[in-house]
């Protein structure tokens, strides 16, 4: 397909890909957290689709890993990437993560906002519209 030089390719977000120790591990929390199912899976490499369309979310092993820590202090692994979750109800919603296998952060900023650790430290916020 040929465009005008001035008109940019088509571009599509597909997926958000996490990296984690063990991407089984951590694609079958996100799937007890969101209900998503399994689209595909490899032995390294796990994506998840949100019934409803729009980008999923892949899981890839990484063998060197580390653990992000949140908040970050100098010289601390820093988190690349955080998901937003907009969620009904905050309390229902912070115990059924915790159910998942969420950790709750130990430093939450935000009164309307609930933060967690998914089980590889991947920081999460859990948050109500107002």
């Amino acid at each position: 397909m040929n465009h005008p030089p001035n008109h940019p390719p088509r571009l599509t977000l597909s997926t958000i890909c996490l990296d984690a120790p063990d991407a089984h591990e951590l694609a079958a929390f996100y799937q007890r957290l969101l209900g998503w199912p399994v689209e595909r899976q490899e032995p390294d490499w796990v994506r998840l689709t949100p019934p409803e369309g729009g980008p999923g979310l892949s899981f890839q092993t990484e063998t060197c890993y580390v653990r992000p820590i949140w908040p970050a202090g100098p010289g601390d692994q820093q988190m690349m990437i955080h998901l937003e979750i907009e969620v009904d109800d905050l309390d229902r919603a912070a115990a059924h993560a915790v159910a998942a296998g969420a950790t709750p952060a130990g430093h939450q900023a935000q009164d309307d906002v609930r933060v967690h650790l998914d089980p590889a430290g991947h920081p999460f916020c859990l948050w109500v519209r107002t």
